[in-house]
């Protein structure tokens, strides 16, 4: 498993990988994939109670991660997943608002789901796939 990079964050990322044996990311060559990421504060872990702060935050928290495995951010991403609880309109308005601002000159790939529930729960979780050249 040496040509596997996992990497994690300060805060949340490395409480987790504690607590629960898990990384935030994983790079293997040229493509980064990250561990669903909400809108935690990463140090706090404090939700906010305002659903748009929320997913602010989770995009904020893509984009740390992919950073922190070697990449460039959200300019990256191919693939996206995300979670939601509810999978409603104001939270999917949220996320196309958030989507339009961190990929504005690319358009990726996109899987929603509805779920019953998430972690502490939160209205989404977000997972991404991206490519990060040679």
């Amino acid at each position: 498993m040496s040509h596997l990079q996992f990497f994690s964050y300060e805060g949340f990322g490395d409480r987790v990988k504690t607590d629960t044996h898990y990384n935030q990311a994983v790079r293997i060559g040229d493509i980064i994939e990250i561990s669903g990421q909400g809108g935690w504060d990463r140090i706090t872990e404090g939700i906010p109670s305002d659903v748009g702060a929320e997913v602010d935050q989770a995009f904020a928290n893509v984009e740390h991660a992919l950073k922190q495995a070697g990449g460039d951010g959200w300019s990256q991403v191919y693939k996206v997943r995300v979670y939601c609880a509810p999978f409603d309109a104001e939270v999917v308005g949220h996320f196309v608002r958030n989507l339009k601002k961190y990929c504005p000159d690319h358009q990726p790939l996109l899987t929603g789901v509805g779920v019953s529930a998430l972690y502490n729960n939160m209205r989404l979780e977000i997972e991404v796939a991206a490519h990060v050249g040679n």
